[in-house]
């Protein structure tokens, strides 16, 4: 597990709210990539990766706004 820790600005965040892990910030080298996975980042603020550990949070003062 990774203690890795990646910020996030709000704009970097798909419409629903969330991100894909593995992503080039999280910097895993291609061969220990893991399957793609969906972390819901909008909900709380942050997710952790269930594979690797990574924890995705918004940078301090970003709030994302859901688009209908």
């Amino acid at each position: 597990m990774s203690n890795q820790e990646v910020q996030l600005l709000a704009s970097e965040l798909n419409p629903q709210g969330g991100v894909y892990c593995p992503r080039p910030q999280a910097g895993m080298a291609l061969w220990s990539n893991h399957p793609r996975v969906y972390l819901d980042v909008a909900h709380t603020g942050q997710a952790r990766c269930p594979y690797c550990g990574t924890l995705y949070r918004l940078k301090a003062g970003e709030h994302f706004q859901a688009h209908h």
